[in-house]
């Protein structure tokens, strides 16, 4: 077997595995899609596909910022994998408390670096098929190995979870970006 043909294999490949990544991830969000909007149609959980651990069950929507986000249960790494999660140990909108939602700073929630207080936010929720609007009231940086993301029971506020810094090379420090809005029209 020649070089140039064994060169050759491997360039196939390499390049077969780096375009199968984007159609997957294109295709996750077709499902991710397609599975909210039957969702949101009949009421019922409706997985993407059969081995997703989690379901759709809200879109958050910035006109501000040209965003319209499928916001998954639950915020472990296979969820925010694929999009926004929202942690269930959280209240749900519209109740009194604290909603808290967390992405990625480099894909899903990378908008967040142009947040300005004042902003607003629209959550749409499957499960009682309304949409709150919530502004922007605080915009801080904690380091997550100091002190927790403070939560309310009785205000209903937004909170926006991402690592911070943005443009970092490595992932995994302990510095969060922490948005909060507060609930203005349900």
């Amino acid at each position: 077997m020649s070089k140039s043909f064994l060169f050759g294999i491997i360039g196939i490949t390499t390049f077969a595995y780096g375009a199968y990544l984007p159609i997957k991830a294109e295709l996750a969000q077709y499902l991710i899609q397609s599975a909210w909007n039957v969702s949101n149609s009949t009421g019922y959980q409706v997985k993407p596909w059969n081995w997703m651990d989690s379901h759709p069950v809200m879109r958050l929507s910035s006109t501000k910022h040209d965003q319209d986000l499928i916001v998954l249960s639950g915020d472990t790494g296979n969820v925010l994998a694929f999009g926004p999660g929202y942690n269930v140990e959280t209240n749900y909108p519209g109740h009194n408390g604290t909603t808290l939602i967390s992405g990625h700073r480099d894909t899903h929630f990378s908008f967040l670096q142009e947040i300005s207080i004042g902003d607003e936010f629209k959550l749409d929720s499957i499960l009682d098929n309304n949409d709150y609007i919530y502004e922007v009231s605080n915009i801080k940086i904690i380091d997550s190995d100091q002190q927790d993301i403070s939560t309310s029971n009785n205000q209903s506020e937004l909170k926006l979870v991402t690592c911070y810094p943005f443009n970092a090379l490595i992932a995994g420090g302990s510095l969060r970006y922490v948005v909060t809005a507060a609930l203005v029209l349900d």
